[in-house]
């Protein structure tokens, strides 16, 4: 019975032990399951925020590519405004031209209707202060409006 009883309890001891390795494996294993559910949450945090970061960007680039059209356009409008302007003063040089040519004209018309009017006496006047002749030309019945051109 004495064996019996040694038998039994290095059995019991052994049962132990296995139970303590049991035990602790267990333990081990609640911790690498408590582990591996932190883990499992880090990643579903991660890819939210991956997935948060992807609409960021998506989004920056659709204003990007929104101010990128923008800015076409308005360099469309621009180069076209700038064409306008070109017309625009080339038509006011050849307005100013045209004017300038009707004016002198005009000058030369009057100074040929004085030359050829009844005004003679009045075109010579002597400066006293200057000691020499000046001409002066006759006050006109009617005085010529500058008449300006306009093309459309």
């Amino acid at each position: 019975m004495q064996t019996e009883h040694q038998a039994l309890l290095a059995k019991v001891r052994e049962g132990e032990t296995a139970l303590e390795e049991l035990r602790s494996q267990s333990a081990d294993c609640r911790a690498e399951q408590e582990k591996a559910a932190d883990l499992e949450s880090e990643v579903a945090r991660l890819r939210e925020k991956i997935h948060h970061l992807d609409d960021m960007l998506k989004s920056q680039q659709r204003k990007v590519r929104q101010m990128i059209e923008q800015l076409q356009n308005s360099k469309a409008v621009i180069q076209s405004k700038d064409s306008t302007i070109q017309e625009l003063q080339e038509k006011i040089a050849y307005l100013e031209a045209e004017n300038l040519e009707m004016h002198d004209r005009m000058e030369h018309l009057i100074e040929k209707q004085i030359s050829h009017s009844n005004f003679s006496t009045q075109t010579w006047a002597t400066t006293e202060n200057l000691g020499g002749v000046r001409i002066a030309k006759p006050p006109s019945p009617k005085s010529m409006p500058l008449i300006r051109v306009v093309e459309t």
